[in-house]
């Protein structure tokens, strides 16, 4: 069935094309698509396009989501995937937008077994084989080291092999033990500064679960890579392998 594959995205490259204005004022104007090239420019186009295709991206409490708001959450998405393909985020359909952060109630059970509910107000959430939420406040907020839209979308990446673990699954040229290892460290090694009260360089949500650090690091990764080279050059580099992209060098 390939040859239908093939047919279907020609079909929405052709019938379903990104208004060239809207495309070209989002690369002009945001800072993580600057040093792409314009053979990755292009590329990341085709992914949005059928991205958008793809997936059903709704606004809730009432935001009206325009086509440039569509393409910015797309893009940034599929920035992850740039080297990797579009088959990465299958399995699910749909991006649901609140205006702001919003407001959820988990139950919570103490060691004793006892049940309660919590109440947190989030910028984003992904779910295993269900929807990514964002807060659209967040989104247009992004900032180096801080992007909502990459954070969850990264959660979906590491999700890929059943778990958010902060392993996701890796290429066969990659070394299981060696990530595990490089990881590890780093994230003990931050941890214990953050103990002891140092500057971690990086944002100190990413040193709550090993899923967070990916995450994180991730936003790092395609935000602000200098800052992730300087403190952290092996996971630099691990990342370099996974995403199969390399940002400091554009």
């Amino acid at each position: 069935m390939k040859w239908f594959d093939h047919l279907r995205i020609l079909h929405a490259l052709k019938y379903h094309p990104i208004p060239h204005d809207v495309w070209g004022a989002l690369m002009r104007e945001a800072e993580i698509f600057s040093g792409l090239s314009a053979v990755e420019k292009a590329h990341l186009r085709e992914l949005t396009t059928l991205f958008l295709y793809r997936k059903t991206l709704n606004g809730v409490q009432g935001l009206d989501l325009a086509t440039e708001m569509r393409v910015t959450i797309a893009a940034q998405a599929c920035l992850l995937v740039l080297k990797l393909g579009l088959n990465y985020f299958d399995g699910w359909i749909e991006v649901v937008i609140y205006p702001e952060a919003f407001r959820v109630v988990r139950d919570k059970t103490d060691a004793t077994g006892l049940v309660s509910q919590e109440a947190h107000t989030l910028s984003g959430e992904s779910w295993s084989r269900g929807p990514v939420i964002l807060s659209w406040d967040d989104v247009i907020t992004a900032r180096p080291g801080h992007n909502v839209v990459v954070h969850e979308f990264a959660h979906k990446l590491d999700m890929l092999n059943g778990s958010a673990n902060g392993m996701p699954p890796l290429h066969g040229n990659m070394d299981r033990k060696q990530w595990t290892d490089i990881f590890s460290h780093a994230y003990e090694h931050l941890q214990q500064q953050l103990v002891h009260h140092k500057h971690l360089g990086i944002n100190s949500y990413g040193v709550t679960a090993p899923a967070e650090f990916f995450a994180v690091l991730t936003e790092y990764f395609f935000t602000a890579p200098n800052i992730l080279l300087d403190g952290l050059p092996d996971v630099y580099d691990q990342l370099v392998l996974y995403y199969r992209q390399n940002p400091v060098k554009r």
